[in-house]
């Protein structure tokens, strides 16, 4: 019978790296619990808290809350009806959910603003590529509830709080601003009146988006469209004074904590619920997939969901690139046990597992070899885990309520009473670090 396989793009995160030809192909489980660790520490300091939604969703709520032109929701959802005939997607992006959660619980009756994070599974179908799967992870930011111009600056240097505390240090922060719907309007038009007569000389994506979502045809990888749009109109000169007033202040209060950036009127993301601040961080050690942080504020989404008129911002972070980077930039080796166990014999087998349970217990990180082989073949593994010390109970130690200690690197020996190492189990950690 033939083993089943994994479906094309997802992929499982094992304990060691996955490796495609001399590249890395997924970065092992604890770089992503390393990203996951900061993350929540960071997210702690900023006195943001946890929410959880579901991972897939009513369909109407991602037509609704990305729009129907965006090639997320036209091209890459994963929908279904449910045995009761509900329209059903698995949430392509976190945003949307959150806000969904946000407007059905009433959490703006609460007053003041609301900080909230993410993390979990997204899901589009998408060309599996380096970095980019169907099935992809996110760590996002929300901020419900201010206008200021100071939450998208506080949103912004979380995320390069965040990239940077775990090392990156090649990374470009792109800004823009899309204005609000209004601005947009008078951008969308000039811009249509600017790309048609180009019309035929475009992808044919981008053909598509100029009738259905032209300011997307900015985004175009296409090289012949890239130098079409490079004459194009710019969006900030068509923003009102009070879209000009927001941006200035982003980049002024930008500017106060060191955080560099450059302008990029061409960027302007996917998903049509952004407004005002746009942005992208990226990084020159991922390749062609570049982006690693994307976000912006997104003023409207609420009410479009059902809520209240409630300004909003936030971003999110593809946890696939970024472990592949961090794993690239500086290999993560997992925490090797402080002890590992061996035993051999019926009676020291029955004693190692209960000695084992109760250092775990007292809070040692204890392996303990099950494979009841001969001791030589249990001391090279015991040399394999990266262990400093290895405990070692034989059918006469586990009579005598003894354990041998033994230093793995030097090969030296003691012996101590199990009464005295359970009593004391912090001399074995000082006994491994000595």
């Amino acid at each position: 019978m033939d083993p089943i396989q994994s479906l094309p793009g997802t992929e499982d995160i094992l304990p060691t790296c996955q490796w495609l030809g001399s590249d890395i192909k997924v970065a092992p489980v604890h770089t992503w619990q390393r990203v996951e660790e900061v993350a929540r520490e960071l997210f702690r300091r900023a006195t943001y808290r946890e929410i959880r939604t579901p991972c897939f969703e009513q369909t109407l709520l991602f037509e609704r809350g990305i729009g129907t032109a965006t090639d997320v929701v036209s091209k890459e959802m994963y929908s279904f009806r449910d045995r009761s005939d509900r329209g059903c997607t698995l949430r392509p992006e976190g945003t949307a959910g959150a806000v969904r959660a946000y407007v059905q619980h009433s959490l703006y009756a609460q007053g003041g603003v609301q900080r909230l994070w993410y993390s979990g599974p997204m899901f589009r179908y998408e060309r599996p590529q380096k970095g980019r799967q169907r099935q992809f992870h996110q760590i996002g930011v929300e901020v419900l509830g201010s206008a200021d111009p100071r939450a998208d600056v506080e949103v912004i240097a979380l995320a390069t709080d965040l990239l940077q505390g775990l090392g990156l240090k090649n990374l470009t922060f792109y800004l823009n601003s899309v204005g609000d719907l209004h601005d947009r309007q008078r951008y969308r038009d000039a811009l249509v009146a600017y790309l048609t007569p180009y019309q035929a000389d475009l992808d044919p994506d981008s053909q598509h988006r100029l009738v259905h979502n032209p300011l997307r045809i900015l985004d175009s990888k296409d090289q012949k469209t890239q130098a079409i749009v490079a004459a194009a109109p710019s969006i900030l000169d068509y923003l009102a004074d009070q879209s000009h007033w927001h941006f200035d202040q982003v980049q002024q209060q930008l500017a106060g904590l060191g955080i560099e950036f450059i302008v990029n009127p061409r960027l302007v993301r996917g998903l049509d619920y952004y407004s005002h601040t746009a942005f992208e961080i990226q990084s020159t050690d991922l390749g062609s997939q570049a982006t690693v942080c994307g976000g912006g504020r997104y003023d409207g989404l609420v009410e479009a969901l059902g809520g209240p008129a409630t300004p909003a911002v936030g971003w999110a972070i593809g946890l696939e690139r970024l472990t592949l980077v961090l794993e690239k930039l500086n290999p993560n080796q997992p925490a090797s046990p402080e002890v590992y166990l061996v035993s051999r014999g019926e009676k020291a087998e029955a004693n190692a597992l209960y000695l084992a349970q109760q250092l775990r217990q007292a809070g040692l990180a204890i392996d303990l070899d099950l494979s009841g082989s001969a001791f030589g073949k249990q001391f090279k593994r015991a040399d394999r885990s990266g262990a400093p010390v290895c405990l070692v109970l034989g059918e006469e130690e586990a009579a005598q309520a003894l354990v041998q200690i033994k230093w793995l690197g030097s090969g030296q020996q003691t012996t101590l009473s199990q009464a005295d190492l359970l009593q004391n189990p912090a001399q074995l950690r000082q006994l491994a670090q000595g």
